[in-house]
């Protein structure tokens, strides 16, 4: 069981990071793997019907993070799914006003379940016992009625608190995002019509504009980290007026360099470090 998880979790990874969640088809994609992930979920509820984990421990392993990790991203996708076809087509204002109560009914969620929010990511296991072994929960530590109208073979109530904890933790980065992104376009459709054109012009290399990018967004230095490979390519081209083309190819092209990975980034450390040495010796 362990084992069959972990590659399911994998496997389902490996497809959002493919994803472009900023793209115009996040709604048919969304609902897409909310289909997809509701058909894995109804699977391993049918395994459990007979299923008898070995240990008490692997079922508190199951409920409080394995399932949970499945259901919190059936929960997410069926939430932009939800939060994108209900999106006003009105003004940037009114999308950003949107947006920003979405993000208001997180903060909502989290202030509402502040104590089992703490419980759960200081890593607590105190509770577990009651929390996530079938059969265990304890009324008086169950603060929402709807844990009390769960399939008793397939939930103990807390695992889908602890997807909805995991599937609003990937909302807010995803809304935080979606309201940068709507900032940047902003500019950028701003500058063009009134015909501004930047006045900086990258003469170098792409890779080397590419490499750079890479960098910015791996340091976190960009927006608090809520930055995509994506967008601070659009912003770099845009800025420095270069089409950078197929940057991830590039990037896979960089990791494969036998020697120096970083040879862009080297070299502006040693241009750097000339400089400061030259203005030291005048």
């Amino acid at each position: 069981m362990k084992e069959r998880i972990r590659q399911i979790l994998l496997d389902i990874d490996s497809e959002i990071d493919e994803i472009d969640f900023y793209g115009y088809d996040i709604i048919s994609i969304s609902l897409s793997m909310a289909h997809r992930l509701r058909v894995i979920l109804n699977d391993l509820r049918e395994e459990l019907q007979n299923y008898v984990f070995s240990t008490k421990e692997d079922e508190i392993l199951f409920f409080k993070a394995q399932k949970p990790e499945i259901l919190g991203r059936l929960l997410y996708f069926h939430k932009i799914y939800r939060i994108e076809t209900q999106c006003p087509n009105g003004s940037n204002e009114a999308v950003k006003s949107y947006l920003n109560k979405e993000l208001d009914n997180l903060t909502y969620f989290f202030n509402r379940n502040l104590d089992f929010y703490q419980y759960y990511r200081s890593h607590s296991t105190v509770y577990d016992e009651y929390y996530f072994v079938r059969g265990k929960a304890d009324l008086r530590l169950c603060t929402d009625s709807a844990q009390l109208d769960k399939d008793p073979n397939f939930s103990t109530g807390y695992d889908y608190k602890v997807a909805k904890i995991i599937a609003n933790e990937m909302l807010r980065i995803y809304l935080n995002k979606r309201l940068v992104k709507l900032e940047t376009d902003n500019l950028v459709e701003d500058n063009l019509q009134k015909g501004t054109k930047y006045p900086f012009r990258f003469t170098g290399k792409k890779v080397f504009l590419i490499e750079l990018g890479y960098s910015l967004v791996s340091s976190g230095d960009i927006n608090n980290g809520n930055v995509e490979i994506k967008e601070i390519m659009n912003f770099l081209g845009t800025v420095f007026q270069v089409e950078l083309g197929d940057y991830y190819a590039a990037y896979i092209a960089m990791k494969e360099r036998k020697k120096d990975r970083t040879a862009y980034l080297t070299r502006l450390q040693d241009c750097l470090i000339k400089r400061m040495d030259e203005d030291d010796s005048k």
